[in-house]
Formats: C-alpha cells, sequence, structure tokens
C-alpha cells in the first residue's frame, strides 16, 4: 500500500499544480480562437497574484480579493487589446511589456505598501480559500483503494480547483454550441467575413480579452490565496509559458488542453517528489536539474511528440478594415 500511497499523493499533487496551468490555458484558449496572440498571460496572473493576496489582506476578505485579482487582470487584458486590437500594435510586444510592467511594479507596490521586501503578509485563514471535505471523506479514508481516492483525489480541494476543471466544459459549451462561440472562432480565422456580416471585430476581440483578464486573474489568486498563502516575488515562475506550451500541445481545443495540463502537472509533481530521492544506476540527482526537468520536458513534448500544429489563421494578426 505504500507505493499506492505514493502514486494518489503524486496525482493529488498533479491536480494542485495543474490548476493555474489549466485557468491561463483556457485564458490564452479564449484570446487566440479570437485572432488575439497573448504572451501576457505570465504577466496577468502575476498581477491577479498580487492583487488577490493584498486585497484579501487589507480587507480580510477572500472573495475580495479574489473579486481584485479578477478586475486587475482584466484591466490589464483591456490594456493589451487597447495596444493590440484598437491601435493595431504588435501583440508579442504588448505581451512582452505588460510582463515586465507586472513583475516590477508588483514588487515595488509590495514593497511601498506593506515594507516585507515586494511580498504581501501571510494570509490568515479566512483571507485565504481552504479546501473543502466532501461528506463521509474522514469515513472512508481508511478504506482500500476507494477511500483514499474519494478523501484525497475528489475531496480536499479548494473551490478554485474544482471551478478549474468545470470551465473545461463550460469553455467547450461556449466555444462549439453558442452563437459567441461560433464568432469568436470565425474572427479568428476570418475577420473580414465577420466584418462584412456586420458584427464588430474589435468588440468580439474584446470580449475574448475580458474572457482571458478572468480566468488569468482566477489563476493568479489561485497561486497567492490557496498554492502559497500569500505573494512573493516572481511566484508564477513561468507558468504563463508553460500554458501557451499547453495550448500548442492541445491544438487549441479545450478538452485536450485539460490533459496537457495535467500532463505537465505531472512532470512538475515529479519532479518535485524525485528531488534528493537516489535513483537506480544513476544515484543522486542534483536538485537544480530535476527543478529545470519540467521545463525541459516540455520542449522534448513540443519538438517531438505534437505533430503538425495550425493556429487560427488570423492569429496575431491585427484586423484592418478594407474600405
Amino acid at each position: 500500500m505504500d507505493f499506492f500511497n505514493i502514486v494518489i499523493q503524486t496525482l493529488d499533487s498533479t491536480i494542485r499544480l495543474s490548476v493555474p496551468l489549466l485557468l491561463a490555458c483556457l485564458a490564452g484558449l479564449y484570446s487566440e480562437r479570437a485572432g488575439v496572440f497573448d504572451i501576457g498571460l505570465e504577466g496577468k496572473m502575476l498581477v491577479g497574484a498580487f492583487a488577490g493576496a493584498a486585497a484579501a489582506s487589507v480587507f480580510h476578505s477572500a472573495f475580495i480579493g479574489l473579486g481584485m485579482a479578477i478586475l486587475i487582470s482584466v484591466a490589464f487584458a483591456l490594456v493589451h487589446g487597447f495596444a493590440s486590437i484598437t491601435h493595431r500594435g504588435n501583440q508579442i510586444v504588448s505581451g512582452v511589456a505588460i510582463n515586465f510592467i507586472a513583475a516590477g511594479s508588483t514588487v515595488i507596490l509590495g514593497q511601498a505598501w506593506f515594507s516585507q521586501g515586494g511580498r504581501t503578509p501571510a494570509l490568515a485563514p479566512n483571507e485565504r480559500f481552504e479546501a473543502i471535505t466532501f461528506p463521509g471523506a474522514d469515513a472512508l479514508r481508511g478504506v482500500p483503494i476507494i477511500g483514499p481516492i474519494y478523501a484525497e483525489l475528489i475531496s480536499g480541494h479548494s473551490v478554485l480547483v474544482y471551478l478549474a476543471f468545470l470551465a473545461v466544459p463550460f469553455t467547450w459549451w461556449v466555444l462549439f454550441r453558442t452563437r459567441f462561440g461560433l464568432r469568436l472562432r470565425a474572427v479568428g480565422e476570418n475577420p473580414a467575413a465577420v466584418d462584412t456580416a456586420g458584427i464588430s471585430v474589435a468588440w468580439l476581440r474584446y470580449r475574448a480579452l475580458i474572457c482571458t483578464g478572468i480566468l488569468t486573474g482566477l489563476a493568479g489568486a489561485y497561486l497567492s490565496m490557496v498554492q502559497n498563502g500569500g505573494f512573493v516575488k516572481d511566484m508564477t515562475a513561468g507558468k504563463g509559458y508553460i500554458a501557451l506550451a499547453a495550448l500548442i500541445f492541445a491544438k487549441w481545443k479545450p478538452v485536450n488542453a485539460m490533459f496537457a495540463c495535467l500532463l505537465f502537472g505531472f512532470l512538475d509533481a515529479l519532479a518535485i517528489r524525485l528531488q534528493g530521492t537516489p535513483l537506480p544506476l544513476i544515484g543522486r540527482v542534483p536538485v537544480q536539474f530535476m527543478q529545470a526537468l519540467p521545463y525541459a520536458l516540455t520542449v522534448v513534448l513540443l519538438a517531438g511528440f505534437i505533430g503538425k500544429a495550425i493556429p487560427p489563421r488570423a492569429g496575431g494578426v491585427p484586423y484592418v478594415k478594407e474600405r
């Protein structure tokens, strides 16, 4: 049963580590399906994490922190839209600028407001989202196989975890079963045809970026208000870029995105578990190698196993209305 417990604990870590990746990946899915390439997912997650932790610490409410995280992330998404949609600027440059602004401003504001080296104060239990225990989880914990699966994998997670996985079927339904989703996909493939039909290309893309801001705000709030219990400098640690890689690996499909993020979360959980553990025929592996392993495997997976990934045809190209 020791091996089974290790498997359960690794899968539990996989779920927890994949949540911010999944939310950011779905965020990128909305924007890229609408034809707006968004490399600024990292920055929007970072400002969401800072705003959520700061507001929760000041107002002593997890829900106020969550609302502030979403609000600030949406604001940054609209800035990206203003630069790349309204003024037809380069979408890559705009996204990179957002990442730099987020990395610098969170540290400066954190130091100015809390004087803790850019950190926010540690969050109290009422200022963060605690784990939810399902009925009967404690009673079933001792039952072989079924008990650990129900008590550890299904129960015992924050509400944001369940919200992240519910966002997958919801995103699929929005994109493939609603008029808004049809128009969103159309504007990412042929914006001229959408414009000819009398639908505003700019307004559709702005709405897609609002969805992106909401989801990145949730991802940032999860990092600072669930996983960490406070904001620290650069706490996203490249998760926005991994989410973009997962999006390409999933070929811009919601269900595939969930499995891709679970895969990357599993690689991260495996790397954490193997740190300091002697491996057969190899011995003890340096910690730095294990920390870099998920990123290296991401490159290997994208280079060797993805096949041909075809993004939306209008992705990254500002739309200029023909006169």
